[in-house]
């Protein structure tokens, strides 16, 4: 019986065959030959993916999806036709990453037959890695699968293809909240965490986020518990692969309900649990011991969590929780988190901005706990950080910008996480040196006395308890902050009218908009125009796409690491360079060009290397092109490879839209014409810079006169009342 085909949608079919949906459409329409909708809606109809690929090779197009896209497609492809259990291919996803891309490429080009054969004996060799009840089998018909397997290990690295297998699977259980914590937030809660823990726990583990941060911090012996079967195997191969010399131990079940670690006492624990769930299992769970603080009530899932956490601590030890912001105030869990107070075991509270994780429209909070010790010290305060203010980033050139506010997950790539994770460890590193010495920051971090939190309500909330702490700034010294500001605006918005006036384009000359002749950067490499660079993930040995992989070789870096949010931002590198051990990254020179690797967020998604670059480790989210001048001007390359049309019709991926380097496309113009349009988008890049600044500085200003005039610090001048009052007298509210 032959094996029912996946259907696939234009948007799908384009990227399949590197073009833009245009393109698409007009092959519908002027195409006989091209294939028939075979389900799908009129205005949104599906297609066979097997006639689309038989049309499109009889017409000379090969596919250029990225390996991860090709392993999804033939994944859908494979799913409907039966195959091997999803454990034996993460097995042989962790067998892969081991290998060299020779074997690799070796195993690709097997027959069918001997494929399969290879796949079984390369996944049975770690085989104790991942538990699993069936000794692993693969089918005659899961080859074009493992070929695909195999190719995205090679090119992307085991984290690619684990990534689109879980997808893959999550979809099949039609499992719904399964997300990932942000890196830099994971980061965040594990740099929380006093000292190097050496067993770290994480009962919500998902896809194993949070204990990669903490593994890449020190810790080796790594505990993970999660509910679905899919998210546990995938997070215990991703820690295989983050952490090889670790020893990994992941379990599936309700860490709630069926404690797989029931006597486990470990120095930290890191979770960012589920929220708002009312069926947690509070009837059956009434007695448990765990309860040390309080019966939790049936809408306060999360300080059941919270519980859980401390139970499975050593007394000393710390845990940093991810929660909503409704678990500070709820009437219905008032007596337990007294009793957290009371005891000392709640250390500090910090409110996030919006859109740092999942939920995206709530500003969730971390709670930093830690398990008091018999005999030990009186805890007297909790330390309250308000960070859910909007950040300004560092601009480049140290201008003042402000965070990008965008949909979908590109709002947590926005946020300045340097500054923020800055801020944030900066008083809590100073609270827990010296509680008692502790001074707080006006609008930014107060310790409150547990005298003062044991009220009726015992509301948590750090933005109750931190802006109450704003009348404590100087007036003089607010005035003076102010008086700067207004400085800077000033200047800021001078510069800006200057570069508006520049005019440096006309109007096409015959009526209509110039076509191009153009290429794509792949083959632009290909040809010696330019070299195609990346940050080789860690456990991978796979080559960069143009076949460039890091430049400078696997070494420790010590300079700040450019990443995806200093390109939307305009700042300089402010990476952190320990997220790069073990890991090559090519170096920035000036001259080359940066394109942001996902497509999300406000802010250019493409710029030129400057001097403050220079020497700065790539990122892992980031693709450095290094054009030869004598060929490819670097200011015309960024304009057109940071085209919204460009990226779009480069991008992949539903949620996360990742651009494929390789297939974004450059006009094929003499070298002294590309010279004009590099101008022209020199000065663009000016005007953008200019208005960002201005704008990011009057942010400032007026946030602080608003902050002085309602704070008691500021007053407003009889002048001004007067003028207000004899030349718009019909504003009186009477």
């Amino acid at each position: 019986m032959p094996q029912p085909s996946a259907q696939v949608t234009a948007a799908e079919i384009s990227r399949i065959a590197g073009v833009t949906r245009a393109t698409v459409s007009n092959w519908r329409r002027r195409h006989e030959d091209f294939p028939a909708p075979t389900g799908g809606t009129e205005s949104s109809p599906l297609y066979d993916l097997e006639a689309v690929r038989a049309w499109l090779a009889s017409r000379g197009h090969e596919s250029a999806a990225t390996p991860a896209e090709e392993l999804r497609t033939t994944l859908r492809l494979h799913g409907q036709g039966g195959g091997s259990r999803s454990e034996h291919s993460l097995l042989l996803v962790l067998s892969a990453a081991g290998r060299s891309p020779e074997e690799l490429t070796t195993a690709t080009r097997l027959p069918d037959a001997e494929l399969v054969a290879r796949a079984e004996r390369d996944a049975a060799t770690v085989a104790e890695a991942v538990p699993t009840a069936d000794p692993v089998h693969f089918e005659a018909g899961d080859a074009p699968m493992l070929r695909a397997l195999y190719a995205c290990v090679r090119d992307e690295g085991g984290q690619a293809a684990l990534a689109v297998l879980a997808e893959r699977e999550l979809e099949d259980s039609a499992a719904s909240g399964a997300y990932q914590t942000p890196a830099p937030l994971a980061d965040l809660l594990a740099r929380l965490i006093p000292g190097s823990p050496a067993r770290v726990l994480d009962p919500a583990c998902g896809s194993g986020s949070l204990l990669a941060a903490v593994a890449r911090r020190g810790s080796h012996e790594l505990y993970g518990q999660d509910t679905l079967p899919v998210q546990a195997q995938r997070s215990l191969v991703s820690l295989k692969l983050t952490a090889p010399e670790a020893t990994v131990t992941v379990r599936a079940a309700d860490s709630l309900r069926a404690d797989a670690f029931p006597d486990l006492v470990v120095d930290a624990v890191v979770c960012n649990p589920p929220y708002g769930v009312r069926d947690w299992g509070h009837d059956e769970l009434a007695y448990d011991p765990r309860w040390a603080y309080g019966v939790p009530a049936r809408a306060e899932s999360e300080l059941a969590w919270v519980q859980h956490a401390l139970a499975h601590l050593t007394p000393g030890g710390y845990a940093a929780l991810l929660l909503p912001p409704a678990a500070a105030g709820r009437a219905s869990g008032r007596r337990v988190r007294a009793e957290l107070v009371r005891s000392g075991a709640l250390r500090a509270v910090i409110a996030l901005p919006v859109g740092a994780s999942v939920p995206l429209h709530v500003g969730l909070q971390v709670w930093v706990l830690q398990r008091p010790e018999p005999g030990g010290p009186e805890r007297k305060s909790v330390l309250f950080v308000d960070a859910a203010a909007e950040t300004v980033a560092v601009g480049r050139g140290g201008t003042a910008v402000p965070a990008a506010r965008s949909r979908g997950v590109g709002r947590s790539a926005s946020l300045d996480w340097p500054a923020l994770t800055a801020r944030v460890l900066g008083v809590w590193r100073a609270f827990i040196e010296s509680p008692e010495a502790f001074e707080s920051e006006p609008g930014v971090a107060h310790a409150a006395s547990v005298v003062d939190l044991l009220d009726d309500v015992v509301d948590l909330t750090p933005a109750r308890l931190v802006r109450a702490s704003r009348a404590e700034v100087d007036p003089a010294e607010l005035s003076a902050e102010v008086d700067a500001a207004r400085r800077s605006l000033v200047g800021a918005a001078k510069s800006l009218a200057r570069t508006a006036g520049h005019e440096g384009w006309s109007t096409a000359g015959d009526g209509s908009a110039r076509e191009w002749r153009t290429a794509t950067a792949s083959d632009l490499a290909r040809g010696g125009a330019l070299t195609l660079l990346r940050t080789v993930p860690e456990g991978t040995r796979g080559r960069a796409e143009g076949g460039s992989e890091g430049g400078s070789g696997e070494q420790p870096h010590a300079q700040a690491v450019l990443t995806g949010s200093d390109i939307a931002r305009g700042s300089g590198p402010t990476g952190d360079p320990a997220e790069l051990r073990g890991t090559a990254a090519p170096l920035i020179a000036v001259g080359d060009v940066l394109v942001r690797a996902v497509a999300s967020g406000d802010g250019p998604m493409a710029r030129v290397a400057g001097d403050e670059d220079t020497g700065a480790p790539l990122g892992p989210h980031v693709h450095l092109f290094r054009p030869d001048p004598a060929r490819l001007d670097a200011w015309f390359l960024v304009g057109f490879l940071g085209a919204e049309e460009n990226i779009a019709g480069a991008s992949t991926g539903s949620t996360v839209l990742t651009v494929s380097p390789g297939r974004l496309r450059v006009p094929l113009l003499p070298l002294e014409e590309q010279r004009r349009y590099g101008e022209a988008f020199r000065h663009v890049h000016e005007l953008r810079a200019g208005a960002r600044r201005a704008t990011g500085l009057a942010e400032e200003t007026a946030r602080l006169l608003a902050g002085g005039l309602t704070g008691g610090q500021l007053l407003p001048s009889k002048e001004t009342a007067e003028v207000r009052g004899s030349g718009r007298g019909g504003d009186s509210p009477r």
